[in-house]
């Protein structure tokens, strides 16, 4: 299938920081793709947690099925307004590789630790293992990826007007101009995430019978697709009990449709409006591209707001973030006052840099090989460094 002349376009490509030669079997968006499924990164995300801590259920979203339901999300999206699909599909993957272990309260816990020496954030760590911390080449740290696969990436949420250091660092020397915004496959990315973790997490809520059925009905989207489920139901032959699980399934279904078709219709709106003739007309437009219609912006918000209340802090979700953070609180403590417990490969360049009188790039070295753990990696490393009756 062809791209419109706005979408990413391989003779206008800007290349890898590290020049290579081309792969005679994929476009350098197949290839970026292909890198990040094959990463470290990548693996670590099936162990990680999406809103349910890993060992709380196996049917519950990981960071890994949360990422592959937005590339699914995102990739048909692009198709419907002729962008770049792997471009958007290996942006969709990548987009959360820079998360803790525990999720927003790991995150949470290791940028207070971090918050005398640089901060955290797990968009910037994002941009590091792909740029850094990945070494699986001879000839390059990180993943040399795409000019265009980095800037969305780090633009993903629209132009950075303050950046971490280490992002404004790497965009000086790639030139990732983090003034303008991203490419519409990078926004198309950002908003497929939107739209799967609203839809999944109301899905996961459901499941673990933190939310009843119910307590949707005056949600804006929600309710209707749920009223909708419920006649199909009816009219299936399936009776109308709110037990049955082909209700929520369809109801989330409908959820995610209704979300995607309306920021397909006001894209394309937009789109004719701006009459963009390259990529660069929608970097340097004066508002995001890809968009929901204001409608649809103001009901999804309402989503958002019942989620957090209801679903991100219920008690006893707040009962598993605190003990979390309080894991990664502790192992960030623990190793970076003693870094001769850290293991091979990180302890080495921990000690140099506390014997280069660097302690910030010391406690970079110990927040990387945390941010790298999974849940239960992370349970396992604090049952070695606090418990007598644990094998070091």
């Amino acid at each position: 299938m062809s791209t419109a002349p706005y979408a990413v376009q391989p003779a206008t490509a800007r290349g890898r920081l590290y020049p290579e030669a081309e792969a005679p079997t994929r476009s350098p968006w197949q290839r970026d793709r292909d890198r990040i499924l094959h990463s470290a990164g990548f693996r670590t995300l099936q162990y990680k947690t999406q809103v349910f801590l890993n060992h709380e259920g196996d049917f519950f979203r990981t960071r890994l099925t949360h990422s592959l339901e937005v590339a699914q999300v995102a990739r048909s999206i692009a198709r419907r307004l002729q962008l770049e699909e792997d471009l958007t599909e290996g942006l969709a993957l990548a987009h959360d590789l820079g998360h803790t272990p525990f999720g927003h309260a790991g995150e949470e816990a290791l940028a207070s630790a971090m918050k005398p020496w640089g901060g955290f954030d797990h968009n910037t760590q994002s941009l590091r293992l792909v740029t850094l911390l990945e070494r699986r080449y001879f000839a390059f740290d990180g993943l040399n990826l795409t000019w265009e696969m980095l800037e969305g990436l780090a633009k993903h949420n629209g132009p950075v007007d303050h950046p971490t250091a280490y992002v404004a660092a790497y965009a000086a020397r790639h030139r990732l101009e983090l003034g303008s915004y991203a490419s519409a496959e990078a926004q198309v990315a950002a908003l497929s995430d939107d739209i799967a973790y609203h839809a999944h997490d109301l899905d996961d809520g459901l499941r673990a019978g933190l939310l009843h059925i119910t307590e949707l009905e005056a949600l804006p989207v929600v309710g209707d697709a749920l009223a909708e489920a419920r006649a199909a139901q009816r009219a299936g032959a399936h009776g109308s009990s709110d037990h049955d699980p082909r209700l929520r399934h369809e109801t989330i279904r409908r959820v995610i449709n209704t979300l995607a078709m309306d920021l397909i219709g006001q894209t394309q709106r937009n789109l004719h409006e701006l009459a963009p003739r390259s990529a660069d007309d929608i970097r340097h437009a004066s508002r995001p591209v890809v968009a929901y219609s204001p409608q649809m912006a103001a009901a999804n918000l309402e989503i958002r707001k019942f989620l957090y209340t209801r679903l991100y802090r219920h008690w006893r979700v707040n009962r598993m973030t605190r003990k979390a953070r309080l894991t990664v609180e502790s192992i960030f403590s623990i190793l970076s006052e003693n870094p001769g417990l850290l293991p091979d490969g990180w302890r080495e360049p921990t000690l140099a840099a506390l014997e280069g009188g660097d302690r910030a790039r010391a406690c970079r070295v110990v927040a990387d090989y945390i941010a790298g753990m999974t849940d239960r990696c992370a349970m396992e490393e604090y049952r070695r460094l606090t418990d007598l009756s644990s094998p070091g």
